[in-house]
């Protein structure tokens, strides 16, 4: 009997970890990718393509790259520390090569359906009809396994407004937006205060005469660059903070709200929703306070109605001679190949365990991976997801029971709806390190922290005090990797090198890094005493 063949839908950012994950494992990956290359999101094209995410020319990856890589193969240290698009696609075309994906991706082939194969009550298998769009021919197979890494940046969601039919100007969603070429001197409106709606008024600002941001709510800022001009994920995504969080949020909230108000004041701004800064997604956005102090960008209420060539908002105030809107109002994600009474998606809300499973099948075969919207990077995540899916398929780690699953989704629905402002934005949040430590543990690969403290005390501290980068999750279990402790023991090396472009002169004050290996090493005192004491 020959090895299971697992269908991959999707060469993306999770559908790459996923060949690799199969093969790790002894499966037989097919990926089917609808269009002519990998990369998903992050594979750049001038022309938009329907159904097809795509980033702005411009983009810069919001999380440093020792926090995004995949966690067996590490970002070369040339790179910045915040990345390009163009060297984001660079990364998975060198990640592709290096385990030798690309010859298991079918390319131009677009799935039509999965369906549960005849005999699936006794295999488990799915069956797919695909097409080629290129020579339209179609075909159907059956497998043992279908991933679907097709993500949520998919279908542009377009809201309605009283009078949009009837303006003259240009609208147009920022999924189909590229770059600001023609648009010098122009008066813009851009709808929607999320990420993209912030990269694209702070970069259309640079070339209009005025852009006006429209927003329902407000928005809590943050900053890339943190203190000392270190990545904010590195300094503040350890576990300490997210005890801290769990046990303390009304004041770590209240903590935030003083620290971003530091940087701006949200409400001399005209930013500060009504609700707090860790009940939101928050916007990344290192340029935007520049934007509006200096006039470029004007925050707005939102759009109550538009006229022929201008646009009313709710606070009464009217802007005339518009020349184009931006519809920065996100996504709405779903699964058209995959039958409704399968995995059922109602405004952006979705019932799955660990963001995966639907838990009332029968045979765990399928699982989605990558549904999810993290405080933190996506690709080690959806990696994590694509090594307990392997698992799984291949009947090595067992998932829960039916109402253990149910009873997890309605657990985190509850967290959810309780923290965050309700919004289909809010739908699919995970927190990074609890996420990712509760798929560890279901696939083997948890952090030992008491075995890593008797064995490798200065790794423990690392990693118990430092940054949760994803080599983390190759230090114990399955997939263990030999090379981790290295990535991790050098990490904050490969965040300064790109920075380091010009000997200085001697200075007698230390850098962060020394100030934490002070820390370390204090620390690490600290427990040998304990142990001496009382062993």
């Amino acid at each position: 009997m020959g090895s299971k063949r697992v269908a991959i839908i999707g060469a993306g950012a999770s559908g790459l970890p996923a060949i690799k994950a199969c093969l790790d494992e002894g499966l037989t990956p097919v990926c089917f990718e609808r269009t002519d290359g990998l990369g998903g999101l992050w594979r750049y094209t001038d022309e938009p393509i329907e159904g097809q995410g795509c980033v702005m020319k411009s983009t810069v990856i919001n999380t440093s790259k020792e926090m995004m890589s995949y966690s067996d193969f590490i970002i070369p240290e040339k790179y910045p520390v915040f990345m390009h698009n163009t060297q984001v696609y660079e990364y998975f075309k060198l990640y592709a090569e290096h385990f030798d994906l690309e010859k298991y991706i079918n390319y131009h082939e677009e799935v039509l359906y999965v369906r549960k194969a005849e005999d699936y009550a006794s295999s488990g298998k799915w069956e797919i009809k695909r097409r080629n769009r290129k020579t339209d021919e179609e075909k159907v197979e059956e497998f043992d396994g279908v991933l679907v890494c097709s993500g949520h940046h998919a279908d542009k969601h377009v809201p309605t407004f009283p009078g949009l039919n009837d303006f003259k100007g240009q609208v147009l969603h920022s999924h189909d937006y590229r770059k600001p070429d023609g648009l010098d001197g122009k008066r813009i409106v851009v709808i929607g205060i999320g990420n993209s709606g912030g990269d694209a008024a702070v970069e259309l600002s640079r070339r209009a005469s005025q852009v006006f941001l429209s927003t329902r709510r407000g928005t809590w800022i943050f900053n890339r660059v943190s203190y000392h001009g270190y990545p904010v994920d590195m300094l503040f995504i350890k576990r300490p903070a997210v005890y801290l969080l769990k046990y303390f949020p009304s004041w770590i909230d209240r903590l935030q709200r003083q620290t971003l108000n530091r940087r701006i004041d949200h409400d001399l701004y005209s930013l500060r929703p009504d609700y707090g800064p860790l009940s939101q997604h928050p916007m990344a956005n290192d340029d935007m306070p520049n934007r509006i102090i200096c006039g470029s960008v004007k925050i707005k209420t939102d759009i109550k109605r538009f006229t022929s060539m201008g646009v009313e908002f709710v606070d009464g105030t009217f802007e005339d001679n518009i020349d184009l809107v931006v519809l920065a109002t996100g996504y709405t994600f779903g699964f058209p190949f995959i039958d409704k009474k399968l995995i059922d998606v109602q405004e952006n809300r979705v019932q799955l365990y660990k963001n995966m499973y639907p838990p009332n099948l029968e045979h765990n075969s399928l699982a989605v991976i990558g549904c999810f919207q993290p405080l933190g990077a996506i690709m080690p995540i959806s990696e994590l997801q694509c090594r307990l899916a392997a698992r799984v398929i291949k009947g090595v780690t067992s998932l829960p029971s039916r109402g253990e699953m149910w009873n997890d989704i309605r657990k985190n629905e509850a967290e959810m709806a309780q923290r965050y402002v309700k919004s289909q934005r809010h739908t699919i949040q995970v927190d990074y390190i609890p996420f990712m430590d509760e798929l560890a543990q279901l696939v083997g690969c948890s952090v030992n922290s008491i075995d890593l403290l008797k064995k490798d005390p200065f790794l423990a501290l690392k990693v118990l005090f430092g940054p949760a980068t994803p080599y983390q999750y190759r230090l114990f279990g399955p997939g263990k990797w030999s090379g981790a402790r290295d990535a991790i023991m050098t990490q904050w090396q490969r965040i300064e090198a790109p920075l380091r472009t010009r000997p200085l002169p001697p200075t007698k004050c230390g850098s962060i890094t020394d100030s934490y290996l002070k820390i370390f090493l204090f620390l690490l005192v600290i427990y040998i005493l304990f142990w001496l004491l009382f062993r």
